[in-house]
C-alpha cells in the first residue's frame, strides 16, 4: 500500500489490529469508518 508506511503495517499485523483504508476527504467517511460501517478497504 502507499498509502500507510511499512511500520505502521507490520506494528497493526503483530497486534492483531485491522486497518480500514477508505477516502479520507470524502464527508462522512471518518465517522462510518470510526462506527464500524463498511467502508473502503478491511485489512485484517
Amino acid at each position: 500500500l502507499r498509502v500507510m508506511d511499512l511500520t505502521a503495517i507490520t506494528f497493526c499485523s503483530d497486534n492483531g489490529l485491522p486497518i480500514v483504508v477508505f477516502d479520507l476527504m470524502a464527508p462522512g467517511n471518518i465517522r462510518r469508518a470510526l462506527l464500524g460501517e463498511p467502508i473502503g478497504t478491511l485489512i485484517r
